[in-house]
């Protein structure tokens, strides 16, 4: 992606721009944030596989079953498509 020659052109831009002197303050706090960012990243890592795979409940909605005539289950008699015989 990058050259040597490009890194050492974007280098001297970034000294020319901040300074010398701010360079060790900016590595630092880069260091700091990308420590934070990974402290983060891994405690989110193992609360999720602590809690496991969220899967939600099912609904249970009262009310008849669709297609349901009023049957018991277990009970042929009343189901649609069935008839009885004698």
């Amino acid at each position: 992606m990058f050259g040597l020659s490009e890194l050492a052109i974007l280098l001297i831009v970034v000294i020319v721009v901040f300074g010398a002197k701010k360079l060790p303050e900016l590595a630092r706090s880069a260091g700091k944030a990308a420590r934070i960012l990974k402290s983060e990243a891994k405690a989110m890592k193992t609360q999720d596989s602590a809690d496991g795979p969220q899967r939600p409940e099912p609904r249970i909605i009262p009310g008849k079953a669709a297609g349901s005539n009023g049957a018991k289950p277990g009970d042929d008699s009343g189901a649609a498509g069935h008839t009885q015989h004698p």
